[in-house]
């Protein structure tokens, strides 16, 4: 028996969020039933932890889960378990030990699509710079018994389209953090907010912009230093199944556009 980290992807919508929840399709209980589909292991021998925890229609493409496992091979078990899942992708693998926690991570990275129409490019920059740093961002989320105090190295604001895309990154994020920063950098983008009001949340002031669509909101990444993912040739079961959820997205496109 081997412990092992594997990253996944998933797409939110799919899920009521990743956290095993009675009687609701979840990331963790997909996981679950795939490992023991493919290995007829019960939860106590599997011991499954994930690294983040994400909300109903947040997505993931580098979200990571540990768990023991009989497979010494690891581009037999990933191919088993993509030849198995309905939701979620298993990408690459790395050995840990028993003591490895997941949520302990170096960095996680999340990526917001927020539309540009109706926003001014210049305003949504300034605003979401003032994020960086270490803030004090009680006002900018649901808290959860951690520290609100966040060092947020880095929000970079890219234009892609019709969409800006923004990229957060930090070692730990709070509950529902990025999708309220992210309403307040819109609230100021169209004008319906003051850049200082903003500044008078970050400085304490109870002061609310709402909060953003879930499924605009995707993990990109989990980062620890000290471990390397080990990437198996790709698997034909990821590929049969991107090229058949690309053919439904463009037909979703074609109706759509024609209404």
């Amino acid at each position: 028996m081997r412990r092992v980290a594997v990253k996944i992807a998933y797409l939110g919508e799919d899920f009521a969020g990743s956290q095993i929840q009675p009687g609701m399709r979840t990331v963790e209980g997909d996981v679950m039933s795939d490992l023991k589909r493919i290995g007829n292991l019960d939860d106590e021998i599997v011991n499954l932890k994930c690294a983040s925890r994400t909300d109903r229609g947040v997505n993931a493409l580098g979200n990571v889960v540990v768990f023991n496992t009989s497979f010494d091979d690891d581009a037999v078990l990933l191919k088993a378990l993509n030849a198995v899942s309905k939701g979620v992708f298993y990408l690459s693998i790395a050995d840990v030990n028993e003591e490895f926690n997941p949520r302990h991570a170096n960095e996680r990275v999340y990526r917001y699509m927020l539309p540009a129409e109706g926003l001014d490019a210049k305003t949504v920059r300034r605003c979401a710079s003032l994020f960086e740093g270490t803030h004090d961002l009680v006002r900018f989320c649901k808290p959860d018994g951690r520290s609100t105090e966040i060092d947020m190295r880095s929000v970079k604001v890219r234009r892609s389209g019709d969409v800006f895309a923004i990229e957060f990154r930090a070692e730990y994020f709070l509950w529902n953090l990025i999708r309220r920063i992210v309403a307040a950098i819109a609230s100021v983008g169209r004008g319906d907010s003051a850049m200082d009001e903003v500044k008078r949340a970050l400085n304490g002031e109870e002061i609310s912009f709402g909060i953003a669509r879930a499924d605009a909101l995707t993990l990109v990444d989990v980062i620890y230093n000290d471990i390397e993912f080990n990437v198996p040739a790709a698997s034909d079961a990821i590929a049969l199944r991107a090229k058949d959820e690309l053919f439904r997205l463009a037909l979703k496109r074609t109706f759509f556009g024609s209404l």
